[in-house]
């Protein structure tokens, strides 16, 4: 389902700021603004890299899959998150998937070769791409050395406290954030597996540190979460 195009989220993300009216018209012209049901896939593995997204409304979580098939969550995207964007510095086919995690999703796909048009002459673009793709560089980063470094237990709690902190809603010295991932997600996100989350999850409660239900999760004091 289509519908008309508001580019004014772009101006929201750093990536965009530099942009003229006249750049961001030209954009326009070329962009589809696009409503997507529950679970379905944006891209694929192998598909061609075409468009890069910018996510207006919903989740979107964005993996690939281990050699026995089990999916390895690489991002969580939430509002005003940028995502399929490596088509930018090569990317010709799809290294990794984008599939929606609520019902609704609303994103708006910017084709590829009309973004690389305006690299070409706006210098200012291209140093936020750099920017863009090395932000994402370190990310990778810091969860290769999490994984290689940290314990189940610890990569888990680091995950409950970043999502509290990104998104989370403040009540005194609880914080309360919502989110629409299984417990499998969780597990493919931290690199442990969904039997580990429950037990994690229920030790920490036990604890009295946490709360959760299916959809959100009750962090008591996230200074003392460890």
């Amino acid at each position: 389902m289509k519908t008309a195009i508001d580019l004014s989220s772009l101006l929201q993300l750093p990536l965009f700021q530099s942009l003229t009216g006249e750049e961001l018209q030209y954009l326009r012209a070329g962009s589809r603004h696009i409503i997507c049901p529950k679970s379905s896939y944006l891209y694929e593995l192998d598909m061609e890299s075409d468009n890069m997204y910018v996510l207006e409304k919903g989740i979107v979580k964005i993996g690939t899959y281990a050699s026995d098939g089990r999916e390895v969550l690489k991002a969580v995207c939430h509002p005003l998150t940028l995502f399929g964007e490596l088509g930018l510095v090569g990317e010709t086919h799809r290294q990794e998937f984008a599939k929606t995690l609520q019902a609704d999703t609303q994103v708006l796909a910017i084709p590829i070769a009309a973004f690389r048009t305006l690299m070409r002459s706006n210098h200012g673009l291209c140093l936020r791409v750099l920017d863009q793709i090395g932000n994402r560089l370190l990310q990778v980063e810091r969860r290769m050395e999490s994984l290689i470094f940290q314990d189940a237990r610890t990569r888990i709690i680091q995950f409950l406290k970043e999502s509290a902190s990104n998104r989370g809603r403040r009540v005194g010295f609880e914080w309360l954030f919502k989110h629409s991932l299984t417990q499998q997600d969780i597990a493919n996100i931290t690199g442990t597996s969904r039997q580990t989350v429950t037990s994690v999850l229920n030790e920490l409660r036990k604890e009295n540190l946490i709360h959760f239900n299916r959809r959100s999760i009750l962090i008591r004091d996230l200074a003392n979460l460890a």
